[in-house]
């Protein structure tokens, strides 16, 4: 998502500083205009070297997009410590810091910050414990922020997608399988199924899931509208998902979810087969 918004952004005439982790990751941005800088969010050198070029390149910063994330999905019991923390150091504290570090520009420029959220912040399914936590973490400092900032002419959006076809989904179901393979022959007997039907609904979003492109649009409006919304979100699975949400008793929802679940699962792979997604 983060290529195509840069992309959007760029045709639309900004000058766009994007953030990658490798320099060949920004050889094909550069054919497009635009500026690519080493940006691993959780390094506090590079996010000081990038207000660097920002305040060098001279013109008003006028959005940051926080985009970046990975998935690091399983039952809290699997999940290690160290695990929870890279999930939020890199969903979470990452953005906190590039946007207090950039916080100075914005408000000179009565600018914006955009930071991408997930369905996952608004809904919690099982085994999305430390990505939907990082996410519910990081629209709660979104609205707090954007209360914050409004008075002093700096808007804040959150976007929320759903299934969208990205290299994050997959890099989540490789996770995932390392994590099914440490798990002990008692956490296989509890999750065992559970984690088989996370991965196969995983691979039906790379299926099924909304084009990045499309979702770059939406990314796009929240950066540049005039008057923009507080939230957007993306699909029409995140739409259905917060609605749901919203009128439903938990111990119903959860109902619903499980139920979901086990509809992703193969026929060869069902409960009648063996595995049991509760």
């Amino acid at each position: 998502m983060g290529a195509a918004t840069a992309r959007q952004l760029a045709a639309r005439g900004f000058e766009v500083f994007a953030g990658v982790r490798r320099a060949t990751d920004g050889r094909d941005l550069e054919s497009a205009g635009i500026r690519p800088v080493l940006l691993d969010i959780t390094r506090s050198d590079q996010i000081a070297a990038l207000v660097e070029q920002i305040d060098a390149d001279g013109r008003p910063l006028r959005a940051v997009i926080n985009n970046a994330g990975i998935a690091i999905n399983g039952p809290l019991e699997v999940l290690r410590m160290e695990d929870w923390r890279r999930q939020f150091d890199v969903n979470f504290f990452g953005h906190v810091e590039v946007t207090r570090a950039l916080l100075p520009a914005l408000l000179k420029s009565r600018g914006r910050v955009v930071m991408v959220s997930s369905i996952g912040g608004r809904v919690a399914q099982p085994t999305y414990g430390a990505y939907s936590g990082s996410k519910y973490a990081l629209e709660a400092v979104s609205d707090a922020l954007r209360r914050e900032l409004s008075p002093h002419g700096v808007t804040v959006v959150v976007v929320e997608p759903g299934a969208v076809r990205t290299e994050l989904v997959g890099r989540g179901g490789e996770t995932a399988r390392t994590l099914v393979a440490g798990m002990t022959p008692e956490q296989q007997g509890r999750y065992g199924g559970l984690m088989q039907a996370i991965l196969s609904q995983s691979e039906g979003f790379l299926r099924s899931g909304v084009d990045a492109s499309v979702a770059a649009r939406s990314i796009a409006i929240a950066a540049t509208a005039r008057r923009p919304k507080t939230r957007y979100t993306i699909g029409r699975d995140a739409a259905v998902l917060i609605g749901l949400a919203r009128l439903l008793p938990d111990r119903v929802l959860d109902r619903a979810l499980a139920a979901a679940l086990r509809r992703s699962v193969p026929e060869d792979l069902s409960p009648r087969a063996g595995t049991s997604v509760s």
